[in-house]
């Protein structure tokens, strides 16, 4: 019985695996942003100013993973970082016109099709799918890796179009 199960069960995650990269590859193109570069900008955009810090907590990113991120969206010119008025030890991010426009551009993330559609899901079937996930996880010994709630399926802070 394992066997009949095990194909259609690696079917799914390839699946996921190749909806996910089709995303990744329809993001860059239309905006040459990486997913996690594309979420960061527009939580910069929807808070108008923000710190690294606040980006942080509400992406749950790490301090690292956000001056990265932060880094290249500058170097692009979709972002500016700018010391605070009143405590020069601040920094303030925002986006540009340019930033904008590119979240504008942007095709539908996967994650946020996931989010929408998993949040109206019964409570007790958002719970078995989240305890198969996990499951799964234990299964390909991957349970203890630190990943973002992110579906990508590279590094998180990675430059757009270099593949992981």
């Amino acid at each position: 019985m394992e066997q009949t199960l095990t194909i259609p069960a690696l079917r799914a995650l390839r699946r996921i695996l190749r909806a996910s990269d089709l995303g990744n590859r329809q993001l860059a193109a239309a905006t040459g942003l990486a997913p996690s570069q594309l979420l960061v900008l527009q939580e910069i955009a929807d808070r108008g100013q923000t710190t690294p810090t606040a980006l942080s907590a509400a992406l749950q990113f790490s301090q690292a993973t956000i001056t990265n991120i932060c880094d290249r969206l500058v170097a692009m010119g979709l972002a500016t970082r700018e010391r605070g008025a009143e405590d020069k030890r601040r920094i303030l991010l925002s986006a540009t016109p340019a930033g904008r426009e590119a979240i504008e551009n942007a095709p539908d993330l996967l994650q946020a099709r996931f989010t929408e559609q998993f949040g109206v899901l019964p409570q007790w079937e958002q719970a078995m799918m989240l305890a198969g996930l996990e499951r799964l996880g234990d299964v390909l010994g991957i349970a203890a890796v630190d990943a973002a709630p992110l579906l990508d399926s590279g590094v998180i802070d990675r430059p757009a179009g270099s593949g992981g």
